[in-house]
């Protein structure tokens, strides 16, 4: 089968496809026919940091048809359409826990699919479980246009947020959020964030910040915290390290939390998966998800998706496609 492959190399781990032994299904394993999956930025940056070891198979998140299900394995059968939060997901086949994978409903295409596990789970985590948002509670997302800030935005209106605001450089991104439940956009390019959040908040400030960009913008997320606010940090686009003021963690009593898979155990990642399905999965059968695709590349085009997601110009979800 073919697959997109991660080869170490002392200057950086190199991309390609390669053709490898399909999976073989053990007891408590199904086997997945990929039609498509998911690109992530994480993907890319894992990849170049591999300088040694063995090669391995990318991908985080996949969406096809059930092709074998283990002997041990009750709940699904053969044909079943599933979603799947896993690894080594960019090929024609892929082994899943039968925990870690979701039903897809037939309105729901194979590249849509593809773009839900791996954002709505980590977005899940981020704004329920950690964050613990709450109905009509505040919450404002950085770098609001990539993938998983897409799904934090969704899980947020959905779950009756107050306003639900979005910040981006990008006027035109914006503009397109609204469709996806933001109330209020804020223009990093031109606009004031704290003073935005405090307008939007009657001066109160923002319960909940989920960060995807790091140290340029965290001294305004502080500034914008309400007392008893969580500020929730997923990735660091723009920086890894900021300087922070004790005085206002103290005196708004906040929550600093740093959510990732790379560090939880295979229990843990299951559990994350299987709070999300629970939360979520109702609302993509009443239809009331709201899909973002920039754009599809074919399997054999990889270099070419990677490159055209590093350019950081996209709206939503990269996916590729697995004839």
């Amino acid at each position: 089968m073919k697959a997109v492959r991660v080869i170490p190399h002392p200057d950086g781990g190199r991309i390609e496809i390669q053709d490898i032994a399909r999976p073989k299904v053990g007891p408590g394993q199904v086997l997945v026919r990929v039609r498509a999956s998911g690109l992530n930025r994480g993907e890319i940056t894992q990849a170049a940091e591999k300088r040694s070891g063995d090669p391995l198979t990318v991908g985080v998140e996949f969406a096809g048809e059930v092709a074998e299900v283990g002997s041990a394995v009750t709940g699904w059968r053969e044909g079943d359409r599933v979603m799947g939060h896993g690894r080594e997901s960019q090929a024609q086949y892929v082994l899943a826990d039968p925990l870690a994978i979701m039903a897809v409903p037939s309105t729901v295409s194979w590249s849509e699919a593809a773009t839900f596990p791996n954002a709505f789970v980590t977005a899940h985590d981020a704004v329920i479980t950690n964050g613990q948002l709450r109905p009509g509670e505040s919450i404002l997302v950085n770098g609001a246009s990539g993938g998983v800030a897409w799904a934090a935005l969704q899980i947020a209106s959905l779950w009756q947020a107050n306003p639900v605001m979005a910040m981006s450089r990008s006027a035109e991104k914006l503009a397109r959020l609204a469709e996806f439940g933001v109330d209020v956009g804020i223009d990093s390019s031109r606009e004031s964030q704290v003073e935005k959040v405090m307008s939007a908040t009657g001066k109160r400030g923002v319960d909940v910040v989920i960060d995807l960009v790091g140290a340029p913008v965290f001294e305004a997320n502080m500034q914008s915290m309400a007392v008893g606010g969580r500020y929730v940090n997923i990735a660091r686009l723009g920086g890894r390290t900021a300087q922070i003021d004790l005085e206002q963690l103290w005196l708004k009593r906040l929550k600093l939390i740093g959510v990732t898979f790379r560090t939880r155990s295979e229990q843990e990642r299951l559990q994350c998966i299987q709070a999300c399905a629970r939360d979520m999965l109702p609302f993509l059968k009443d239809d009331r998800i709201r899909w973002a695709i920039d754009r599809s590349f074919a399997l054999d085009d990889i270099h070419t998706a990677h490159a055209y997601m590093m350019q950081a110009q996209h709206f939503g979800k990269i996916v590729l496609t697995i004839d």
